[in-house]
């Protein structure tokens, strides 16, 4: 009789954002740990394709879907599809709204309602409609990729923080309420991460050199972070090897808060 430890039970992970920087090194570290990916993108297929061949080269099923979080009709349906064929097991939030860096005094009202639609109520409609599949398949996971910002502020990212920070609490009740059916629900709180939208803003004029020196002195670490240390941590929190673990905040950044 084989001994081996499977981290997850057969059936399939549910990415949403799994085109992104962040997102494709939580589909391939989740390959990596024996897992089929089903990952979504809003706008860029081409990469969607390119991540899901990787994925494929890793042994492992792939499938794409084009999805937006304020589209609510798709949110709704997308998760029955997709466990019309295989087991939904894990369902890992990596996607938010595209931002800029405003200060609180600057911030528009539009863009606060744009955000919190989406976002907040994109990951509501979310949750809604992946419980009924997890809950059938006897369980799961939800792993939401978050900020560090929630334990300390940083100037300029409230369009970051405040939507998450409304989501961390919905997860606490999911933990809260779904736990007896055996569904877990946690986070992993990113501090400067290279990739996905630092690298974008970067690009910008966003973050400038003053700005890098001043961050990492902040650091316990004094380094910024890769996707591939998010994607670890994802994992493990997704996994069969946190079977305990629920309701939890994973801080993914160098020491920031420190």
């Amino acid at each position: 009789m084989s001994t081996e430890r499977r981290d997850f039970p057969d059936g399939i992970a549910l990415v949403v954002g799994g085109s992104g920087g962040i997102g494709a090194a939580i589909c391939r570290r989740l390959a990596e740990a024996g897992t089929d990916i089903a990952l979504s993108y809003r706008g860029n297929r081409e990469r969607a394709e390119a991540v899901a061949a990787e994925v494929r080269a890793l042994g492992r099923q792939a499938e794409i879907h084009q999805l937006a979080l304020d589209d609510a009709a798709r949110l709704a349906a997308l998760p029955a599809e997709i466990a019309a064929r295989r087991r939904l097991h894990t369902v890992v939030i990596a996607a938010g709204s595209d931002i800029g860096q405003p200060r609180i005094r600057d911030l528009a009202a539009a863009d606060w309602r744009r955000v919190f639609e989406a976002d907040v109520h994109g990951f509501l409609a979310l949750v809604q409609a992946t419980l009924p599949q997890l809950k059938a398949g006897g369980g799961g996971s939800y792993v939401h990729v978050s900020s560090c910002g929630l334990a300390r502020w940083p100037e300029g990212d409230v369009l970051s923080v405040a939507p998450k920070a409304a989501i961390e609490s919905l997860l606490q009740g999911v933990a809260r309420e779904e736990g007896r059916f055996g569904i877990r629900a946690n986070s992993v709180a990113l501090g400067v991460i290279e990739a996905g939208m630092f690298q974008r803003l970067s690009a910008q004029g966003t973050f400038d050199e003053k700005w890098r020196k001043a961050t990492l002195r902040n650091l316990c670490l004094k380094r910024f972070g890769t996707a591939e240390e998010v994607a670890d941590a994802v994992v493990f929190l997704a996994s069969a090897r946190a079977g305990y673990t629920t309701g939890q905040l994973l801080y993914v950044d160098g020491g920031y808060r420190v």
